[in-house]
């Protein structure tokens, strides 16, 4: 009698609890408030969703996909690189043929690392702008790579020619490149490759941050894109990364099964800007990555941020 009025009573509280929380209105209200703030600030909310293991069976699948991306890399690369000479007296088509490069070689690595993606807001990956991204990983090169559009060219440090394999097919494909250690000759590189881009029509895209983030927060962004665009008269469309910081650490050699996730927004419109307000166009367009960012990408406060810039 005992079990039966036991079980009767725990049966009863199993349809009390199903019916709260079908009906309860508590409920539903608690949960519908972090959803809500997830949708105004656009907010990804999966980006940690998955598990960090070490283990030598992750880890050597790690070296094995790094070992192939590598032995794939030098395989496209030597392949365009004789495109590239072929190519050396017309700059426009290797500037295409660097992007067509990039669109493969960058997809092909993507596949090869096996991370689950996201891209979202792909109707804005088509206009010619000044393309800008955060960047905290190596994976972030793989990704510009395959969708920026054709006819994009990257500006980096000069120091890329060294980089081996990619460096100098970078050089070959007319990619620009800027001396960042004398801002005088830095301003003068700009210069130029606003020049190349009003004369062959071309996109650009750069890392706002100019250097690539230990930890995954937001850094605190240069001027340079501000002053290409205000030279150029381009828009500018950012593209939210998240989630490469924890595939593939700075310093690391272990590859992690972390989702990613490419956000292309809408174009901000710079035609209007001028030299008298850098700096609040700087701030809004930071502000931007901060209301689009995971909370664990945020900035912590200025002078980290500023703190890791230096470093």
């Amino acid at each position: 009698m005992e079990n039966s009025a036991s079980g009767s009573f725990l049966r009863n509280r199993r349809l009390e609890s199903f019916l709260e929380t079908k009906s309860g209105p508590n409920v539903r209200e608690t949960q519908k408030i972090p959803c809500k703030q997830v949708i105004t600030r656009q907010k990804p909310n999966k980006t940690d969703a998955f598990v960090d293991d070490d283990g030598w069976i992750p880890t050597l699948i790690s070296c094995v996909r790094i070992v192939t991306c590598y032995l794939a890399m030098m395989v496209t690369t030597f392949i365009w690189a004789i495109i590239m000479l072929m190519l050396l007296p017309w700059p426009s088509q290797r500037v295409r043929q660097g992007n067509i490069y990039g669109h493969v070689t960058g997809r092909l690595l993507m596949w090869i690392l096996g991370n689950p993606l996201k891209i979202e807001g792909t109707e804005f990956s088509n206009e010619r702008a000044i393309y800008i991204c955060n960047h905290a990983s190596p994976i972030d090169i793989f990704l510009i790579m395959w969708l920026t559009p054709t006819g994009t060219v990257g500006i980096a440090k000069k120091e890329i020619i060294w980089y081996p394999l990619f460096g100098q097919l970078y050089v070959l494909a007319n990619h620009l490149r800027i001396d960042r250690s004398d801002p005088s000759t830095a301003i003068k590189s700009m210069k130029k490759a606003v020049q190349a881009v009003k004369k062959h029509g071309l996109s650009l895209i750069i890392f706002p941050e100019g250097t690539r983030s230990k930890n995954g927060r937001l850094l605190p962004f240069k001027k340079g894109f501000v002053h290409l665009a205000i030279e150029s008269g381009l828009p500018i469309v950012p593209i939210i990364l998240t989630g490469t910081h924890l595939a593939w650490r700075k310093g690391s050699l272990h590859v992690r099964p972390a989702p990613i996730s490419v956000k292309f927004l809408p174009p901000i419109k710079t035609d209007s800007w001028t030299a008298d307000n850098i700096n609040d166009y700087i701030k809004m367009v930071h502000d931007i990555y901060v209301e689009n960012l995971p909370e664990a990408q945020e900035p912590i406060s200025t002078d980290d941020t500023q703190n890791s810039s230096r470093s």
